[in-house]
């Protein structure tokens, strides 16, 4: 991924308005993906997007390109992330584009793709489009463009989907859910999803403008969801990113559950059920408590880099089913193709009810090993694994940690950052080390930029 141009982990991503999340560059985009994706004159590409303001500035744009290399359009309008995997796999389509920047805030916009099966794509398909983008860009003859449509029915579809997911006796009455959709793409699918199983629904982050996507809610802000669960005495919380693909959850007592306490929960549950489903595929971020806790169930985890897609390939290359990320990616193969933080909330949700036990009491067989991470703002073209301090710090951390935990510098896939993690069995030393390896990384950028206006 490393010579890659614009792919990232998760796709292309970046600040609206700068290179290449602009309006030109997403008509080639559109254009290019349709030549290398569908094959045949005429294949069919699905649109969907979130709820970003510049949502509708790239879905006419890759429309216009998409139309140009003579490929017919699918417009879901606002969809979770999951959805368009699921949409395209059952609208026999050649591929789907998801317009969204996941749980970055409404001025980052970007663009990601699935396969026919569903799938994100593989490293080579990114590849031959980022080579199709360097050809000129020819319009097909009047005759042979593509046509749009829209799909009217798409919500409904994917949140029959969703309810399918779980055993058809299983019904959630009795249960009061807050739902947090982040002023996001499952604003109006999620809450219909649970409610419709039964539950009482309290609804928040349901009211987009186009501006407020994961502003002060959503998965990656669970304190507004921490505070709703107490305020209305709920029964559990489920707040899911602005796209939909990663979930945190909250038990009745305010305590938020992120996605390691969330796999080792849903495993467990394969488990209770008699189900067999081999190791399970976590990230070099998942805790330490989650290893311990799975070889206690007698089950592996093998670690994956950081990113779902990632994830994804350890699982296919194992055959096994179960994996996700602390941050709340959760991949149920046997239930769907990629993350997806209503289905996986619902595997959760028919545990407890199969159980009788209380969310905060299907955690309890997990404990966290204290965890701190900081996100360290880099410049383009820094590189931290060539700093000689950086190195004697992470090892003057290594040592003073032992063997009772571990350390991780990660440079980001999607935002400019180097993430700073620490995990250990005392919380004050563990947040000590983090601190003192990010202000070196500072130290060390600051140097460096410093040296090279000396040069200039």
């Amino acid at each position: 991924m490393s010579s890659r141009r614009y792919f990232g982990t998760d796709g292309i991503r970046g600040r609206v308005g700068r290179e290449p999340i602009t309006a030109d560059f997403i008509l080639k985009l559109g254009w290019a993906a349709g030549r290398v994706l569908a094959s045949r004159q005429h294949g069919k590409v699905l649109i969907g997007k979130d709820t970003r303001i510049s949502g509708y500035m790239f879905e006419s744009a890759l429309q216009a390109g998409l139309s140009a290399a003579g490929v017919d359009i699918l417009l879901l309008g606002p969809m979770p992330t999951p959805a368009i995997a699921y949409l395209t796999r059952t609208l026999h389509a050649q591929a789907g584009i998801v317009i969204s920047a996941s749980h970055n805030p409404y001025y980052d916009n970007g663009i990601k793709f699935f396969s026919a099966r569903g799938h994100k794509l593989p490293d080579e398909t990114e590849a031959a489009i980022e080579a199709m983008l360097d050809e000129p860009m020819v319009t097909r003859d009047s005759a042979e463009l593509g046509k749009a449509e829209r799909v009217v029915d798409a919500a409904g579809r994917y949140i029959e989907f969703c309810k399918s997911t779980i055993s058809s006796g299983i019904e959630l009455r009795g249960l009061k859910i807050v739902v947090d959709c982040a002023h996001g793409a499952t604003y109006h699918v999620a809450p219909s999803v649970f409610s419709e199983l039964g539950a009482e629904v309290i609804r928040i982050g349901v009211s987009p403008n186009g501006l407020n996507i994961n502003e002060q809610c959503g998965a990656t802000r669970p304190q507004t969801i921490q505070a709703a669960v107490l305020e209305h005495k709920a029964d559990l919380g489920i707040a899911l990113d602005g796209d939909g693909d990663r979930v945190i959850m909250v038990d009745h007592r305010g305590e938020a559950l992120d996605g390691d306490e969330l796999l080792f929960i849903i495993t467990r549950a394969r488990l209770k059920a008699g189900q067999e489903h081999g190791t399970v595929v976590g990230t070099v971020m998942s805790n330490l408590g989650l290893e311990h806790a799975l070889a206690e169930l007698g089950v592996e985890l093998k670690r994956a880099p950081v990113g779902d897609r990632y994830v994804m390939d350890l699982l296919q290359q194992g055959g096994w089913i179960l994996g996700g990320e602390s941050s709340g990616h959760i991949i149920c193969l046997d239930r769907t193709t990629t993350g997806d933080g209503i289905v996986a909330a619902l595997q959760v949700l028919e545990f407890m009810v199969r159980s009788g036990c209380t969310l905060y009491e299907l955690k309890a067989g997990m404990s966290k090993y204290p965890q701190h991470m900081i996100n360290v703002p880099i410049e383009k073209g820094f590189n931290h694994a060539r700093s000689p301090a950086v190195a004697a710090a992470v090892a003057e951390a290594e040592a003073a940690l032992g063997g009772g935990g571990r350390l991780l510098l990660r440079p980001s896939g999607t935002e400019p950052v180097v993430r700073v993690m620490v995990e250990g069995m005392d919380p004050q030393q563990v947040k000590a080390i983090a601190q003192r390896l990010a202000a070196v990384i500072g130290e060390e950028q600051a140097r460096q930029s410093a040296n090279r206006a000396g040069r200039a």
